[in-house]
């Protein structure tokens, strides 16, 4: 029997934990499933970075080209030689090349590489033997998500060990993880709850470009960005570019996928919580301006089967666990009550679930 293709799906979060605290379950389940799940972090950033670097790119990998863990890949390692032979090329087993036939074959293997990667975001040497080397390293030697950078936590500032943290779940999780580093509220002259939680300023635009440019490349089947429950200036604007992109017209050069129908809009965890939402006519003073012809339809994960991987997940956020809940307990009282009162609403009748308002023609 034929299996079906993997199907890509893309979760806008405005900053490292917010995919992990709303969506967690969904996310839990759609891995399960075989499904890619690639997470955009939009607000990462310190005070000063404005686009993807670098570093960035080779930290956490660029969109579905990063690696899955070691789970998912082949470990030659398992499997013992069926004739003890030497491990290291050019020591003489019979049917081995000699050392200048190997090194004329690993330099034109490079050279192929190199022409093969030229377009990507990152790229790999070729290695044609099982020998070790800094810029050859074997496949199953190389961490398969995160940096390879070593930092010493104890002396990291907040923005990075979020990110740390972050690549640790997503190793956790299985997805894919993009940094986009654009600087966070707090860097952008946003001072206080009240600015934090209140109107964007005017020069403040939402990061419709970038979004664009990472959705469209990754050619999702399903988009998720987040509701704005709560009114945090990085989610309302990160939802507002979700909208915009709604009326793009479909390019007649490279199109990419049609987002509508492909949309939805995730209930912020734990502000939806704390604010008993239920619906978007909760949102208070926000305007979510949904195209003409579309609108916003309710859906229901049931992530019974998923609740306590994703609060095993949450627990690698300690200090957004502390700040939030005060305690690991406290997080797991809120994470296993928003769920039950989410799947009652819903009708889910195995007792936990995470809600998605869709986009949908009217």
């Amino acid at each position: 029997m034929l299996s079906s293709p993997a199907m890509t799906h893309v979760f806008v979060a405005p900053h490292p934990d917010d995919v992990a605290l709303s969506c967690g379950g969904l996310v839990a389940s759609l891995r399960e499933l075989g499904q890619s799940v690639t997470i955009l972090t939009v607000y990462s950033g310190g005070p000063s970075g404005h686009d993807l670097g670098d570093y960035q790119r080779e930290a956490v990998g660029f969109g579905t080209k990063t690696l899955h863990p070691g789970t998912q890949a082949f470990n030659r390692s398992n499997i013992a030689a069926e004739y003890p032979v030497a491990t290291t090329a050019g020591t003489g087993a019979p049917w081995e090349a000699d050392r200048a036939r190997l090194d004329a074959t690993q330099e034109r293997a490079n050279t192929q590489a190199r022409q093969f990667w030229q377009r990507a975001a990152w790229s790999r040497s070729a290695n044609i033997t099982n020998d070790v080397h800094d810029d050859r390293p074997l496949r199953d030697d190389v961490p398969t998500q995160g940096t390879l950078e070593r930092f010493d936590l104890a002396q990291a500032d907040a923005t990075t060990m979020r990110k740390a943290e972050d690549e640790r779940w997503a190793y956790f999780i299985e997805a894919a993880l993009v940094d986009l580093d654009l600087p966070d509220a707090v860097h952008r002259g946003y001072e206080g709850d009240e600015a934090l939680l209140g109107q964007p300023y005017e020069d403040d635009e939402p990061p419709i470009d970038i979004l664009r440019r990472e959705i469209l490349r990754l050619e999702p089947q399903q988009v998720y960005f987040p509701l704005g429950v709560g009114g945090h200036v990085d989610h309302r604007l990160c939802r507002d570019a979700g909208l915009a992109l709604l009326t793009d017209e479909t390019a007649w050069v490279m199109p990419g996928p049609q987002l509508a129908g492909r949309v939805s809009f995730y209930e912020d965890f734990p502000y939806a919580w704390w604010s008993d939402f239920s619906g978007p006519a909760d949102l208070a003073g926000q305007d979510i301006d949904v195209p003409g012809g579309l609108a916003l339809e309710a859906r229901y994960a049931d992530i019974s089967d998923q609740l306590e991987r994703k609060s095993a997940g949450l627990k690698m956020y300690a200090g957004e666990v502390q700040r939030l809940f005060d305690s690991e307990q406290g997080m797991l009282d809120a994470v296993t009550g928003y769920a039950a009162r989410v799947a009652e609403a819903g009708g889910v009748g195995t007792g936990a679930a995470e809600r998605y308002w869709s986009v949908v023609r009217s």
